[in-house]
């Protein structure tokens, strides 16, 4: 018995016209997959925690990423392909002109996010760290309007007072990163160069501990903005704890004052008694008055020698520094009083 010809030719016909069918599907795959993507201009990509990869294909698509269905259904197929449907990284991505589909797919799955930034000053106090903080549209916010000690509490400091405690410095995260998460990277920041800069202080300092050292940085700090003074102040303050005398330091007594300084500081501030004025009581005021950084921390761990015991400023932020109470009447006279 003979086999139908005519069937085996029309087979061979279909077989070869659905080979040559397939062919040029893959090779239109691999020519939509590499060339770059259909922008004029760099857009930012948000993928959700959990998002499937086909609604990610579909706001490429809708935003003219994507050739129509031909470039979804591609790029949809080859990650399956290639075991990267589920591997997509919640995040924010920057997709630049140039950039082919293949390697926005790789980019989603490397999880090289965009990164934003919060940047915490030198000389900010905590509440002013935390403002910014709050104001942040990118940061995810977590504990709402907590006060001081839940916050502390939350980034696993219960207890200690949060003033000093986070690290001035420029931080880089991911959108949606959360509130604590930033709040403790800062605390630890501030942990690890305290403790590194303890270990390297000078000898014969007057501190007990690591947090007194913080305590006088953070008074540097806010004394002096020119760095090359730091020492300087901080020699100051060093010799006057070791001569049992007052540090008498306007930044504590203002401090102290909290939300009732108008931004003038009068006799009777000065005069009035309390934990921060360093005018009527001795010693270093119980907690650090703000964030300093490390330059400060420094300083108060390596005060430059010297006798100096008083300094004023000359208004242009610079200081006249005088060992004697006389030299330094005079130059309280000639730039304060002038």
């Amino acid at each position: 018995m003979t086999r139908p010809r005519p069937f085996l030719r029309r087979g061979l016909r279909l077989l070869l016209l659905l080979a040559t069918l397939l062919v040029a599907i893959a090779i239109d795959a691999l020519r939509v997959l590499r060339q770059p993507m259909l922008l004029d201009a760099e857009m930012t990509l948000s993928i959700e925690e959990g998002e499937p990869l086909a609604t990610t294909v579909e706001r490429l698509t809708t935003q003219g990423a994507l050739p129509p269905w031909r470039g979804a259904l591609y790029l949809r197929i080859y990650a399956r392909l290639m075991g990267l449907e589920t591997r997509l990284k919640a995040g924010e991505y920057r997709i630049v002109p140039g950039l082919s589909p293949v390697q926005a797919l790789d980019l989603f799955v490397s999880g090289k996010t965009v990164l934003h930034e919060l940047r915490i000053i030198e000389g900010w106090t905590f509440r002013q760290a935390l403002a910014a903080l709050r104001a942040h549209p990118q940061i995810r916010q977590t504990l709402g309007q907590a006060d001081a000690d839940a916050v502390m509490a939350a980034i696993g400091r219960a207890g200690v007072h949060p003033e000093g405690r986070l690290f001035p410095d420029t931080y880089r995260f991911a959108r949606g990163t959360a509130d604590v998460t930033l709040l403790r990277r800062a605390a630890e920041a501030m942990e690890r160069v305290l403790a590194q800069e303890w270990d390297m202080r000078a000898e014969n300092l007057p501190y007990q501990h690591p947090d007194e050292a913080l305590i006088m940085a953070s008074i540097v700090e806010k004394e002096t903005g020119v760095p090359e003074e730091r020492a300087q102040i901080a020699g100051v303050f060093v010799r006057r704890l070791q001569l049992g005398m007052r540090l008498q330091t306007d930044p504590t007594v203002i401090y102290g004052l909290g939300e009732k300084f108008d931004g003038n500081l009068r006799l009777r501030d000065l005069r009035t008694d309390g934990d921060y004025n360093t005018y009527t009581r001795s010693g270093l005021p119980p907690t650090p008055i703000c964030l300093p950084g490390r330059a400060a921390i420094r300083a108060a761990l390596h005060p430059q020698p010297g006798k100096a015991l008083f300094f004023v400023s000359r208004g242009d932020g610079t200081h006249v520094f005088s060992e004697t109470l006389a030299e330094h009447e005079a130059a309280v006279r000639r730039y304060q009083l002038k």
